[in-house]
């Protein structure tokens, strides 16, 4: 079964500095439908305005992971880490027992776009920890790349769930399969561009839940970036 979640019909809020739409519930939004698939619970389309920002708030026990679309976004944490995050960089944070970090925009003219994904993490009250990867954009035209991962396998960064995250690029036309385990499901976000999916199509923005079906096959219709999430 596929079921497509539409771009407009995410939760959305806009703090001027902030325009953010939300896949799941989320802050001020909340629709019972839309609580998150298996451990998946937050996916976050953010724009920040240039200079904009996040200032220092605390988390605990939960799997936290940047994405940058456009833009650099900064980074800095209670455990003494500092970055600069762009295109083709993967963040992970598990809070764990708590941690406090901020996060703003680099750049004083640009907006950075960006997706916060949340897993809820297997264990609680791990010692907080951080990982920071770059993964080329060429490396991903045409095929899966593992960006996250319980146990590190294929260079991907390690996370306390199990759950995989991957990343493909397609180009028009271009075909891609993927297939699940008989006890798995999925969740699709097309973080760019357009696709087919099955007989469907989907649209920047738009997502996809995936219970029951072992063969994903996607194709291209315009420059697409598409992220895949294999849950149990």
């Amino acid at each position: 079964m596929l079921a497509i979640r539409k771009a407009d019909d995410r939760g959305h809020a806009n703090h001027g500095w902030l325009d953010s739409y939300h896949t799941f519930s989320f802050g001020g939004y909340y629709d019972p439908r839309h609580m998150g698939v298996s451990n998946l619970r937050v996916i976050n389309d953010d724009t920040v305005a240039p200079a904009g920002g996040f200032a220092t708030h605390d988390h605990r026990d939960m799997e936290i992971i940047s994405y940058v679309l456009e833009g650099a976004l900064e980074h800095k944490d209670s455990m003494g880490n500092g970055s600069v995050i762009r295109p083709g960089d993967v963040q992970r944070m598990s809070a764990g027992t708590g941690v406090a970090h901020s996060e703003y925009n680099h750049s004083n003219r640009e907006p950075v776009h960006f997706l916060q994904i949340w897993l809820q993490p297997n264990v609680l009250g791990v010692e907080p920890s951080y990982d920071q990867r770059h993964f080329p954009v060429e490396h991903r035209r045409g095929r899966w790349v593992l960006l996250v991962s319980p146990d590190g396998r294929d260079s991907s960064i390690t996370t306390h769930q199990d759950a995989l995250m991957y990343s493909a690029l397609l180009a028009p036309s271009e075909t891609l399969e993927y297939q699940f385990g008989a006890d798995r499901q999925g969740y699709l976000h097309l973080a760019r561009g357009k696709i087919h999916v099955g007989n469907a199509s989907l649209n920047q923005g738009d997502g996809l839940t995936i219970h029951k079906e072992e063969l994903l096959r996607l194709e291209g219709i315009e420059d697409a970036e598409v992220l895949l999430f294999d849950l149990p």
